[in-house]
């Protein structure tokens, strides 16, 4: 195999899956669509998937500086 036709089966590979991240972020709003039309905050499912995607220990760290930045301006 040359190295242009290596070259082109990656570009064609990259594009597929690019045309598959669209598709899976097409799925993701009509979730999040849908969760709105039953009353659910898209805004706050979103910081929600965000902080199960964290370890919890970064999790409790950025937790405890929040509550230190809000008491500090008096938001607590």
């Amino acid at each position: 195999m040359s190295a242009d036709d290596q070259l082109r089966l990656f570009i064609e590979r990259i594009e597929r899956l690019e045309e598959e991240k669209r598709g899976v972020a097409d799925d993701i709003r009509d979730t999040y669509s849908e969760a709105k039309s039953q009353g659910y905050d898209p805004k706050i499912m979103r910081q929600i998937v965000r902080l199960r995607k964290m370890e919890a220990h970064d999790r409790q760290e950025m937790e405890l500086i929040l509550e230190t930045y809000k008491a500090a301006l008096g938001l607590g």
